[in-house]
């Protein structure tokens, strides 16, 4: 793994402000970002178009990890957002859903998908620097990161703020599910064999349950300045 540029990286559950927070914060550096988990909803998204209707587990697992490591993926910023391409089409909106996230946290458990993606995510690190947003970036892709984030809120929060991005966006969504939906991708996530979600040992942990995106913001960029001099 190279060690020519920092990394950051903000791990947590879903529904905590990840994206948004990577995002303004790689704009305001100058840094390269990683979403490293639409790699797990774009293999997801492939694994329902190659095999429809048909459930990640009665998959073979080296077929799903041959899936992984042939995924032609391109990111870029448009509009303030991350667009996510794959072979040229703009899967950004497709992979939102919350049947692709489900799936993906199924497709994230098996430890031949994660091994086939390990590199791939890696090399996203690149002069000056990247910002990496996931669930184990600190504790396996990134062990040796600058700074390590660990953000939290409570399920209620977390899918109050999905109910709303997806309301916004013309979604029905019942908000009781969305709850049941979180608790138990967190404890798949968090019991699977394979890193499972967890804080670094040396993360900071921050608490945005009561905090909006400005103030989120606003303490991570007080630890980068306080590890990384400009």
């Amino acid at each position: 793994m190279s060690t020519a540029a920092p990394v950051i990286c903000l791990d947590g559950p879903s529904g905590v402000g990840k994206g948004t927070i990577c995002l303004a914060i790689a704009k305001r550096l100058g840094w390269h970002i990683l979403d490293s988990g639409s790699l797990y909803r774009i293999t997801a998204l492939q694994v329902s178009r190659l095999f429809p209707g048909t459930n990640v587990i009665s998959i073979n697992v080296q077929q799903l990890a041959d899936i992984a490591n042939n995924l032609s993926i391109c990111y870029r910023c448009e509009n303030d957002e991350l667009s996510v391409f794959l072979n040229d089409e703009n899967i950004t909106q497709l992979i939102r859903g919350e049947e692709i996230g489900a799936k993906a946290s199924q497709v994230a458990a098996i430890p031949e998908v994660r091994k086939a993606l390990l590199d791939r995510q890696r090399a996203f690190l690149q002069p000056p620097g990247l910002i990496a947003d996931g669930r184990d970036m600190g504790t396996v892709v990134f062990p040796d990161a600058v700074l390590k984030i660990y953000l939290t809120a409570t399920p209620e929060e977390r899918a109050n703020r999905r109910y709303k991005q997806l309301k916004d966006k013309g979604i029905g969504v019942n908000l009781a599910a969305l709850v049941e939906e979180l608790r138990l991708r967190d404890e798949r996530d968090m019991n699977r064999q394979a890193a499972p979600l967890r804080p670094a040992t040396d993360a900071i942990i921050i608490d945005t349950t009561t905090l909006d995106i400005e103030q989120v913001t606003n303490e991570v960029m007080y630890w980068v300045n306080q590890r990384i001099s400009h």
